[in-house]
């Protein structure tokens, strides 16, 4: 749980995050909470999106991340649903979620009993779907020779390139490889920054990849 827009006391995201923690350990589904003070001029639907493939939500097996995402300024909620839980988290029930849990909370004020609400029903509905597709977190194939057979070839591409730099080097007299780095975006990451939000925010929310298409529901208060 993000809140960079400071809706929530320490105790209520403590309690929102033991929910999503302990539904991710049973699972391996990534949800995630993100309370922004602006959308800085874009569309819920845009922000989510972007946001959500910044965090790469999900297993990138799976495509098994959410991001229920809450924009005060503009009133504003979106649930952005992974590829993989589409047809547990569908648009039609991500909108009932959106209308029945948020909008009437929020109206009232009551921003903790909405997202406390919403993502009992968004957990419930994953939990089913869980059930019934035995969904776990993935597990390594067992598979000692392909696994050894990449290493092997990773590690030959790796003294390859290390040859060769070290000869470009030496005939350049100066040491220098020619490589260049790229800046690191902090906050939010891909192109959204926050003062009241660190780096390590990134570290803590980010997923293993997923993707998602546009799916899920938006709303207003």
């Amino acid at each position: 749980v993000v809140d960079a827009a400071g809706l929530l006391t320490p105790d209520q995201r403590e309690a929102l995050e033991a929910k999503l923690k302990a539904h991710e350990h049973g699972t391996s589904d990534q949800v995630r909470v993100a309370i922004v003070p602006s959308l800085q001029g874009a569309s819920v639907e845009d922000y989510a999106n972007r946001l959500f493939r910044t965090w790469k939500l999900g297993q990138a097996q799976l495509n098994n991340g959410v991001l229920l995402l809450v924009a005060p300024q503009e009133h504003k909620v979106r649930i952005e649903v992974g590829y993989g839980l589409e047809g547990a988290l569908t648009d039609a029930l991500s909108r009932t979620v959106t209308s029945n849990a948020i909008t009437p909370r929020f109206k009232a004020g009551d921003y903790f009993g909405g997202l406390d609400a919403a993502l009992d029903a968004i957990l419930s509905l994953l939990s089913k779907d869980a059930e019934e597709s035995h969904r776990k977190p993935p597990e390594q194939a067992d598979e000692p020779d392909l696994e050894q057979g990449a290493i092997f070839v990773l590690l030959l591409l790796i003294v390859m390139v290390l040859a060769w730099h070290c000869g470009r080097a030496a005939r350049r007299g100066d040491g220098e490889t020619g490589s260049t780095s790229e800046p690191v975006s902090g906050g939010w990451g891909g192109g959204f920054s926050s003062s009241t939000e660190s780096r390590s925010v990134d570290d803590d929310v980010a997923g293993g990849g997923g993707s998602s298409g546009g799916g899920g529901a938006s709303d207003d208060w």
